[in-house]
C-alpha cells in the first residue's frame, strides 16, 4: 500500500510539517481568503467531512499531544475519491503563496488509527521518501 500526504514544504515553529487541511484552515481563519475562496474552502471542508471518517470521532485520545506527541494523517492511495479533491486545496495555497510538498511512501510510521481511505500515524524519525514537491518554493514550481 502506498501512502500519500500533503503537507508544508518547511516545518512549523515545533518542527512539524501542517498538513493541507491544516494550511488551507490556517488561511481560512485568518482572513486571507477571498469571499469566493472562503466559499470554496468552506464548501469542499464541509465535503470532506461528510465523504470520510473523523479519526478524532474514534479515538479521542489520538490527537492528544500529551498520549501523541506526534502524529500524521496520510491518504491511502487507493482513496482516489478523496485524492481527485486534493489539487483544488493545493491551488489555493498556491495562490497564497503557501508553500507545500507531496510525501509518498510504502511506510508512514506507526499505525495508530486506520480505516478504509487514511491512516493516523506516529512518524519514524525523518521521511526518506520526498515524493513530487509542490507550490512555490523559491519563486519556481517545483513539480
Amino acid at each position: 500500500m502506498l501512502y500519500i500526504r500533503f503537507e508544508s514544504a518547511t516545518p512549523n515553529a515545533h518542527g512539524r510539517h501542517t498538513g493541507v487541511f491544516g494550511l488551507a484552515n490556517r488561511l481560512a481563519h485568518t482572513g486571507r481568503l477571498t469571499t469566493a475562496d472562503r466559499n470554496w474552502w468552506r464548501t469542499n471542508n464541509d465535503w470532506f467531512d461528510a465523504a470520510y471518517p473523523n479519526p478524532a470521532t474514534t479515538d479521542p485520545t489520538l490527537f492528544d499531544k500529551t498520549k501523541n506527541p506526534v502524529v500524521t494523517c496520510w491518504f491511502k492511495g487507493s482513496a482516489t475519491h478523496l485524492l481527485d479533491r486534493v489539487p483544488g486545496y493545493l491551488d489555493l495555497l498556491d495562490r497564497y503563496g503557501t508553500d507545500w510538498v507531496e510525501r509518498r511512501t510504502p511506510d508512514p510510521g506507526t499505525v495508530l488509527y486506520e480505516d478504509d481511505v487514511q491512516v493516523v500515524t506516529r512518524p519514524a524519525g525523518v521521511w526518506t521518501t520526498p515524493g513530487r514537491a509542490g507550490g512555490l518554493v523559491g519563486g519556481a514550481r517545483l513539480d
